[in-house]
């Protein structure tokens, strides 16, 4: 069973960057697909992006430019690059893993494993 653990998160300001972190143990993260997603207070938790197991990516629309995600299997990590961030994108971001590949992948109930989340503030 894999056990996932993000970092990387804090406060910034306006315009700001941050590289959040998923590290895996337990199982070896580059035969899960990863997504990212993220939950502000009192609103759903919403989908950020997905990486496959080969090098597929898929992104929320409204997102898409501004976030990458991305592998580093010799570290078992997926890492989510965020720039430009705006104060709407403040949130508790979670990784989270699942290996059949399940067609809705922006759908938090396709994933079987994930992390306890990090938060992201930002500031305007």
């Amino acid at each position: 069973q894999v056990q996932l653990v993000e970092s990387g998160g804090g406060l910034v300001q306006a315009g700001a960057s941050l590289r959040l972190s998923c590290a895996a143990s337990g199982g070896t993260l580059s035969t899960y697909f990863v997504g990212w997603f993220r939950q502000a207070p009192g609103k759903e938790r919403e989908f950020v992006a997905r990486i496959s197991t080969g090098t597929n990516t898929y992104y929320s629309d409204s997102l898409k430019g501004r976030f990458t995600i991305s592998r580093d299997n010799a570290e078992n990590t997926v890492y989510l690059q965020m720039n430009n961030l705006k104060p709407e994108d403040t949130a508790v971001y979670y990784c989270a893993a699942e290996k059949a590949g399940r067609y809705f992948y922006s759908r938090a109930t396709s994933y079987d494993y994930w992390g306890q989340g990090t938060q992201v503030t930002v500031s305007s």
